[in-house]
């Protein structure tokens, strides 16, 4: 499946905003965003102003380079949102909450969600004490989400671990810290999802 392999930073400046993509360079004084907080390219440091139409696109490609999903998913998982009970926008970012690599970083199982993706693919968790490699995979309530038995990435998440609590973790899920795993003890809520994310601009945008 194609995906972004270009510099991170880049995105965090093109969307003016923290997007978390480079794991615990983005909580330190290195952040390209605080050192460049302009847009990338030539001409980047000169202000346009947006018509409606450029600020709902830029609200949408800020949310995908979030969760770090393509066009065609974000529309298949926009779909989903508009057949759900509820409020289109609401549902939409709850399911992408839900997704096992955000589920992953979010518990601090990984230092971004790049990373969280890096360990699926690579067959390092686990749900419910079986293996899953599919990033995509939509955490329910009452799972646990854990490592492997014979991963060698337990350094490296012992570490993320550590920075983990500095950045805040959801009142949805519960690290135990000691067995490496964290458990589902509900779905989502939109005010567990941080970040300035104005998902009625999205729906909008597909609305049209």
């Amino acid at each position: 499946m194609a995906r972004y392999t270009g510099p991170v930073c880049k995105l965090c400046r093109r969307e003016s905003a923290k997007l978390f993509l480079k794991g615990e360079r983005c909580y330190k004084e290195k952040c390209a965003i605080d050192k460049k907080n302009y847009a990338p390219g030539q001409h980047g440091k000169v202000k346009r102003k947006l018509s409606d139409y450029g600020v709902q696109l830029r609200e949408k490609q800020k949310v995908k380079r979030i969760y770090g999903v393509l066009e065609t998913q974000f529309r298949g998982y926009f779909r989903k949102a508009v057949k759900m009970e509820g409020i289109t926008g609401v549902n939409l970012l709850v399911t992408l909450e839900r997704r096992l690599d955000n589920v992953v970083y979010r518990s601090g199982l990984a230092m971004s969600r790049p990373q969280a993706r890096q360990f699926i693919t690579h067959g390092h968790i686990t749900i419910n004490g079986k293996k899953v490699d599919i990033p995509s995979y939509l955490v329910k309530e009452g799972d646990v989400v854990g490592l492997r038995e014979t991963s060698k990435i337990k350094d490296i998440v012992k570490l993320s671990l550590e920075t983990a609590e500095g950045r805040g973790l959801p009142q949805w899920i519960l690290l135990e810290k000691a067995h490496m795993q964290a458990k589902v003890l509900k779905m989502p809520a939109r005010d567990d999802i941080y970040g300035d994310i104005k998902e009625h601009l999205i729906v909008e945008l597909y609305s049209k």
